[in-house]
């Protein structure tokens, strides 16, 4: 009797001799291959998670691919937005004259006579550092909200210098404001900023399916070089899928940090995060500016931005204007408390029931962001705030949020985001050019790869389904873009196999129909 290695080729090769085999021969030959029926089922079984994670990675890449493409290139623009900002706006940014700045008053007052005095003063930014200029924003109704008039005043001569919109907490002008925005909206408003959160969102999930199949198979390769190092001795598919994934591996921190960083601005992701940060408490503390009722009262003027009412039911009311030199008083009470840089931000009252705040801006390293608040009627310390009193989790949330944005170590942190978004753009890219090299060579009208087999679900065991629907019931409800993506996925999935069997079943008809004929 043949060995089983052996008399399987033979049977399957049809040989005439093979065929001759006498009962003996044939029936050890027939048990070994319902034998080895069991082992092969195990085997064809255990390759349903790779299957599963190729095809899952397919259609995000295919689906979400423009979207994540997108973000990586406004994202990209961004990451230059800084020092576009600097070259184009250098006329209202950098003083005219050199010289020992004057009082915040003389700089406060001439902001006050170029704009007759008519508007609220909101927040007055005295110069950083010798050479620039001092902001003096200015509540303006015809603006949209977290907008503000800014008045730029040269501190040695309190010349004025410019006059821009400034938006945000970050005094972003109009330049970056919209490149910001084209990144989070396109520029679109509300609905647009789904784009962002689909890409963020979709982004973390898409990296992490392909770093595990890259380290399956990296298991199975020879040299773990190949697979780190990008190579163009490679030709057609191979070349490509190797930029590919050796990018992907490199970037893989670093996409996933923009992602997780990325949801915190989103509108149903981000509620989310904010609902799991306050159930842990890694929430960042905030500055009380609120005053006593009776103190309040009992002064000539107070303020406030947070509109806390005075004691029973009666609103807060005005504060009184502040006079130009008490923004070098506050100034100097701050500096004795925890202020301690020149990048700072004065807010004068608003209304009766709040305080003066000074808070430090400086974020970059080492982060400088301490805030305090101070009693107009009395001048003394209402509250501070010290950095050093964040918990971990928010002192790692302020630096991540500020890192995403370029600003935790400046021109360099710039430099490593446009770098990591231009990758990430190239990725993109690399995938769909493997899909159209994927393309069958023998078949001209199929412009583009078909994707990976399907039936991985079908293969799984028990427990491997089970385990998908937990994962992906868990993702989808963290990230609801993730879990829509994820129906349509299945959607267009059950669609094209039910038109493949559709078109089988009609081949085969055809064919039986021909056979008929024959």
């Amino acid at each position: 009797m043949t060995s089983p290695s052996s008399s399987l080729p033979e049977r399957s090769g049809a040989d005439a001799d093979a065929s001759a085999q006498s009962s003996s021969d044939s029936v050890p030959a027939r048990r070994i291959l319902v034998r080895d029926q069991p082992a092969q089922a195990a085997a064809k079984r255990s390759g349903w998670f790779s299957a599963l994670l190729r095809r899952l990675h397919f259609y995000a890449g295919i689906f979400i691919g423009p979207f994540i493409f997108t973000a990586a290139v406004t994202g990209a623009l961004y990451a230059l937005s800084p020092q576009l900002e600097k070259l184009i706006y250098a006329d209202e940014l950098y003083a005219n004259s050199t010289g020992p700045a004057l009082p915040l008053a003389d700089q406060v007052a001439a902001a006050e006579a170029f704009t007759g005095g008519t508007e609220t003063l909101k927040a007055v930014l005295p110069a950083p550092e010798p050479g620039a200029t001092t902001r003096v924003l200015y509540d303006d109704p015809t603006l949209g909200e977290n907008e503000s008039r800014a008045i730029f005043i040269d501190p040695a001569t309190a010349e004025v210098q410019g006059d821009l919109t400034s938006f945000s907490s970050e005094g972003a002008l109009p330049l970056r404001k919209w490149i910001d925005q084209l990144h989070i909206n396109l520029n679109l408003g509300a609905p647009g900023e789904f784009y962002s959160e689909l890409a963020a969102s979709c982004l973390g999930v898409v990296v992490v399916v392909g770093l595990i199949l890259w380290f399956m198979r990296a298991k199975t390769t020879k040299k773990l070089s190949t697979m780190l190092r990008p190579s163009n001795k490679r030709k057609g598919l191979r070349r490509t899928f190797s930029w590919h994934a050796s990018v992907g591996v490199w970037a893989a921190i670093g996409m996933l940090f923009l992602s997780a960083t990325g949801i915190t601005w989103s509108q149903l992701a981000g509620a989310n995060v904010d609902k799991v940060r306050e159930a842990l408490g890694w929430g960042s503390p905030s500055l009380s500016r609120e005053l006593d009722s009776s103190a309040a009262e009992s002064g000539d003027s107070g303020g406030g931005h947070e509109g806390h009412g005075a004691s029973g039911d009666s609103a807060a009311a005005p504060a009184a204007k502040p006079a130009p030199e008490d923004f070098d008083m506050i100034l100097g009470m701050a500096q004795k408390v925890n202020v301690n840089t020149s990048i700072v931000e004065i807010n004068p009252p608003t209304d009766a029931n709040t305080a003066w705040r000074v808070r430090e801006l400086q974020r970059s390293v080492p982060s400088e962001v301490d805030s305090v608040a101070i009693d107009p009627n009395t001048m003394e310390i209402v509250d501070r705030l010290d950095f050093e009193d964040y918990s971990i989790p928010a002192k790692l949330t302020h630096w991540g949020i500020f890192f995403h944005m370029g600003m935790l170590f400046g021109l360099a942190n710039q430099i490593g985001l446009f770098v990591l978004a231009v990758g990430i753009a190239a990725m993109v890219v690399w995938g769909y050019v493997m899909w159209w090299q994927r393309r069958p060579k023998h078949d001209p009208s199929r412009r583009f790869g078909v994707a990976p087999a399907r039936g991985a679900i079908a293969r799984a065991p028990w427990w491997g389904i089970a385990s998908v629907v937990v994962v992906g019931a868990a993702v989808a409800w963290f990230l609801p873009l993730v879990g829509l993506s994820l129906v349509v996925f299945l959607a267009v999935d059950v669609l094209l196999g039910l038109r493949a069997r559709r078109k089988t079943r009609a081949a085969a008809a055809d064919s039986e129909s021909e056979r008929v004929r024959a």
